[in-house]
């Protein structure tokens, strides 16, 4: 957010001590104060705001537009998602689901079938969206072969993570490609070279690792909190399968039509072309699943529409903590760039000496912890980049593998200030010191994985 009239005076070193003491705060707060996370986060937002100089008058409207941009994506998407999943449940169409992957795959090989299913997903649909669609199946193979649901989520997590960050036609990516001059396609091809073994070492077999030593109970986040009591003659695995892949093709649909239109095959003017990318938005493919969910899941199978109203009701209080603290993150990390935070540590870094691949993940990567968002840090650690790369006659892979480099720095160490932290931490059942200890530890690996095979590409390039 730019506020208007007011310009930063403070120097890069008081703001980036600013932004430090302010997580320590936070984490203080929640880690030994046990203040709630929704009342800390709004509080050191508020301080920091003041802290950083943003004028007083000012300040209400940076922190409700950091929390509203954030609720804008994140709230129907959960809400939605949430009432998608709890129709799945209570319908006996989620175990239905789980029974025939399991019998398909074995009991042994549920993680890898999860994560597979969510790469697959992960392809056109954003990393929250695709969590809170895979969620009713992740916690119904929790809850029938037991070991705790970071055994299952985390692998599923990571598919959907990876896929966001490195693989186009997420924005990051494309934006990053756009100002680099790199080819898309190849930028694509070269992305699933560098995600698959990625997900295959830090989320897959990481999640499998980290599910044995903490094992969290399933939480009851679809289930209204009470136990479901599922339909004796539930829906077949390829009616659910169905209902999962329709917001995937329309959402898909919208992405294929925004490349056309782009590439001058469609004219992005015309009237059909903006409602068939309308219908194709994220939030409206959720929409329309879950009515034609409540038709096939409910309706169709003898269920009222008083019973499907309390069944849908009661899939939004459990959700509702998410969804505040979800939009408070996104608060702090709003104050975090308003201030001029993120400015000054590019400045910071910009003039760094080190090879140019080093440099992009470097910046990228310290720019998200600085400010929280992925896209942001991607989309500003190539622009800060791009006049070298512009000056250097780098072929073709080589501008690709820098932007994969960029993408593993702007994923690496997600933290409390990262509205993604908490909407993984709250679906899992996580406690702050437990998402640090297992989220950002394995967005991390994701980064240094990441960085290291796109380094392996421009080197032998």
């Amino acid at each position: 957010m730019n506020i208007d009239g007011w310009t930063q005076t403070m120097g890069s070193g008081p703001l980036l001590g600013i932004a430090a003491a302010a997580i320590a705060v936070l984490l203080f707060l929640i880690i030994k104060l046990r203040v709630h996370a929704f009342l800390a986060l709004v509080l050191v937002s508020l301080a920091t705001a003041f802290a950083s100089g943003i004028p007083a008058n000012s300040i209400i409207e940076t922190l409700t537009s950091g929390f509203g941009s954030t609720l804008a994506s994140v709230a129907l998407l959960v809400g939605l998602g949430a009432m998608l999943g709890r129709l799945l449940e209570v319908s006996g169409g989620a175990q239905s689901l789980t029974d025939a992957l399991l019998n398909r795959f074995g009991e042994r090989r549920a993680p890898m079938a999860l994560g597979i299913a969510s790469l697959i997903f992960g392809f056109p649909i954003f990393f929250d969206a695709g969590l809170v669609v895979m969620l009713p199946i992740v916690f119904a193979v929790a809850r029938r072969l037991g070991g705790g649901v970071l055994r299952y989520g985390l692998p599923t997590a990571g598919a959907f993570s990876v896929m966001h960050i490195f693989v186009p036609p997420h924005p990051g990516p494309v934006a990053a490609s756009g100002l680099l001059g790199a080819d898309v396609g190849l930028v694509l091809a070269l992305a699933l070279v560098v995600a698959i073994p990625t997900w295959y070492l830090t989320s897959y077999l990481y999640g499998l690792w980290a599910g044995k030593r903490i094992v969290l109970p399933v939480p009851e986040l679809l289930n209204g909190g009470t136990p479901v009591e599922q339909d004796e003659n539930p829906p077949r695995a390829r009616t659910v399968i169905s209902l999962l892949l329709l917001p995937l093709l329309l959402i898909f649909a919208n992405t294929g039509l925004n490349t056309a239109g782009e590439a001058g095959w469609a004219n992005p003017d015309a009237g059909w072309f903006q409602v068939a990318r309308t219908l194709g938005a994220t939030p409206v493919a959720l929409l329309i699943t879950v009515f034609v969910a409540t038709y096939v899941l409910g309706t169709r199978r003898g269920r009222g529409q008083d019973v499907i109203e309390k069944l849908l009701d009661s899939a939004l209080g459990p959700v509702c903590a998410i969804i505040l603290i979800t939009g408070a993150g996104g608060m702090f990390g709003g104050v975090l760039q308003a201030s001029g935070i993120g400015d000054a540590l590019s400045d910071v870094m910009s003039d760094i000496g080190m090879p140019v691949i080093v440099a992009a993940y470097v910046i990228a990567a310290v720019i998200r912890i600085a400010q929280g968002s992925a896209t942001v840090a991607l989309t500003t650690a190539a622009g800060l980049v791009q006049p070298v790369v512009l000056g250097q006659d780098f072929n073709s892979v080589q501008l690709a593998a820098l932007v994969l480099a960029l993408a593993a720095g702007s994923v690496t160490a997600g933290h409390v200030n990262d509205s993604g932290f908490w909407l993984v931490g709250r679906f899992f059942g996580m406690d702050v010191k437990t998402t640090l200890k297992t989220w950002t530890v394995m967005q991390t690996t994701i980064g240094l994985m990441g960085f290291a095979i796109a380094s392996l590409l421009f080197v032998v390039a």
